[in-house]
């Protein structure tokens, strides 16, 4: 969502022109200028006033607190401890922890908590992730968080300059101190695995950790060693560095080459490297391949995206039904139906995964009910039994599981990682992203290729016929005339834009549950979608071929011409 000027005249006594936070696919996002502490109190005790009049948390009760390591998070956690107080809880302050690790620790002791972090998005913008007692927001409640932080604000700016706690440039006059850390939660997420998983079952895997600024860095490789890998650590930086799991540049591979080789200068062969995203809950993992095994010019680590990592770590855990957003790699749906788990396929963002998630359970018929996003984030909905003993159920993003499962996969079928991830069907992904596009535009996109109604997916048989394919319409569905109409002018739209002299096929069928997906005759694939959380527009590619799926995101991404920006230019008129 863009962000927004507030309602109304702002008060008095502020210099400035406040901007309202915005729900994201997960969280409040809004650049760093515009987070000020006035800003961030009015939207964390208005969350925390929804929990306790829904009943999900007590007045007094205990709310937990955490942060990742961009430079805007100290201030801001600062005025997060102000709210918890003022809304009448008490902080737990867990330090510098992942995301993951925080919800571990509020859904074990059925507390609220708050995580300061932006996530994966540049350092200029920050956010703010809330959870109830029983797990993440959703986006049935941000209606009602919305609704409270309007009353609140108009609070807030009733007040005069000098009753307010904030001065003009909406800081807090008086900060307050901020709470020691109490390590509990980042304990208590490390022996979450070494109790499940086997101790010792890593030994003889030298592993590097690529560390940048990951909030997990240190928590880590922690985990890897207490399972007796061999953990080199890597590429620290103390300013931060924006890593975005789910679009991996050439760059950062040869970066991970780089640290991958020279921690192999200095010992035996490392088998893979790994890393998460800021707030670690989003895992990066690549393989490294022995020298002999590549030839001149090739890079010696495969790179695996998060969708088919998920895949791995689905089966590992032997799951029944899973849950993944309509972006992952089509390669999930193929296995799955091989394997004949249950797939639910949902909209972007964590919240819709859980809300899918909970249908799964509450429908009764399930007991290894998993999920996950594009970006490998893993949710695990149920507690499952394994090796070490249980792993308790956590319905949030998690990047610590999907790295664990994905190397003692390998081990328990004595193969490398290469070789375990050849087992899957062969579908190659790819993504990418144009930032800087401004969300009107990216709006105005959606507005084009989204068809109003109820009608979700359709499918195109040779003769130009146009059939209802969508969840609602099991087995497929006639469409009438007038909405046939608008979903074959939208075929032939999108066929102007992807074209044969770009090695694009016919169009076969249409979903766009969550922006535009586009599956072509040949079996290629391309899903244009905007940010739910930056000003940036992506594309998603699926194909029976790595070098095509790289061709088609790069077809996307061509500047000045390329597919992107004849979308742009279809809706600017130009």
């Amino acid at each position: 969502m863009p962000p927004r000027d507030v309602e109304g005249a702002p008060p008095s006594f502020l210099a400035y022109t406040p901007v309202a936070l915005a729900f994201g696919t997960s969280g409040l996002r809004g650049l760093v200028k515009d987070i000020t502490d006035l800003e961030a109190y009015i939207n964390v005790k208005a969350a925390l006033r929804y929990m306790v009049a829904s009943g999900d948390v007590e007045t007094g009760s205990v709310v937990v607190v955490a942060g990742d390591l961009r430079p805007s998070t100290d201030r801001i956690l600062v005025a997060t401890v102000q709210a918890v107080e003022d809304v009448g809880c008490v902080v737990e302050y867990a330090g510098k922890i992942p995301t993951p690790a925080l919800l571990c620790r509020a859904i074990a002791t059925r507390r609220a908590g708050v995580m300061v972090s932006g996530s994966h998005i540049p350092f200029d913008r920050n956010g703010i992730k809330l959870n109830k007692s029983r797990g993440e927001i959703l986006k049935s409640d941000e209606g009602g968080i919305s609704r409270e932080v309007e009353r609140l604000r108009a609070e807030e700016y009733g007040r005069t300059a000098e009753s307010s706690a904030f001065d003009r440039f909406g800081m807090l006059k008086r900060p307050p101190p901020m709470p020691p850390v109490n390590p509990a939660a980042e304990d208590g997420f490390v022996e979450r695995y070494l109790a499940s998983f086997p101790r010792g079952g890593l030994s003889g895997q030298r592993i590097v950790v690529y560390q940048h600024s990951a909030v997990g860095r240190d928590l880590l490789a922690r985990t890897l060693r207490g399972l007796g890998a061999e953990v080199v650590e890597a590429g620290r930086s103390e300013t931060f560095v924006a890593i975005d799991t789910e679009s991996i540049t050439d760059e950062q591979l040869d970066r991970l080459e780089a640290l991958a080789i020279a921690a192999e200068s200095n010992g035996a062969p490392v088998k893979a490297i790994v890393s998460t995203d800021g707030d670690s809950d989003r895992p990066l993992v690549a393989a490294v391949l022995p020298a002999s095994a590549v030839g001149a010019g090739e890079r010696r680590v495969r790179f695996m995206p998060g969708d088919l990592l998920g895949l791995i770590v689905a089966e590992y855990l032997a799951a029944d039904a899973v849950a993944i957003p309509i972006s992952a790699n089509d390669a999930v749906e193929r296995r799955l139906r091989e394997l004949s788990v249950t797939l639910a396929k949902t909209k972007i963002g964590s919240p819709y995964v859980i809300a899918a998630l909970d249908e799964l359970r509450a429908s009764g018929r399930y007991e290894r009910i998993v999920g996950w996003e594009a970006n490998g984030g893993f949710l695990l909905e149920s507690t499952l039994a394994l090796e070490a003993g249980p792993l308790a159920a956590l319905p949030t993003r998690d990047s610590t599981l999907p790295i664990v499962a994905n190397l003692f996969a390998a081990v328990r079928e004595s193969v490398d990682l290469p070789t375990l991830w050849d087992r899957l069907p062969a579908r190659f992904g790819r993504s990418g992203l144009l930032d800087h596009v401004p969300v009107e535009v990216s709006s105005a996109i959606v507005a084009r290729l989204v068809p109003p109604g109820e009608v979700t997916e359709v499918e195109f048989d040779a003769s130009g016929k146009a059939t209802d394919c969508s969840r609602s319409a099991a087995g497929g569905a006639a469409l009438g005339p007038s909405v046939a109409g608008v979903w074959l002018e939208l075929r032939e739209t999108l066929e102007r834009v992807f074209t044969p002299a770009l090695g694009f096929d016919a169009v076969a069928r249409i979903n766009v549950l969550d922006g535009t997906r586009v599956h072509f005759r040949n079996g290629d694939v391309a899903h244009v979608r905007p940010s739910g959380n930056a000003p940036q527009l992506r594309i998603y590619a699926n194909s029976d071929s790595q070098s095509r799926a790289d061709a088609i995101v790069e077809l996307g991404l061509r500047e000045p011409d390329g597919i992107l920006r004849a979308l742009i230019a279809l809706v600017q008129g130009h």
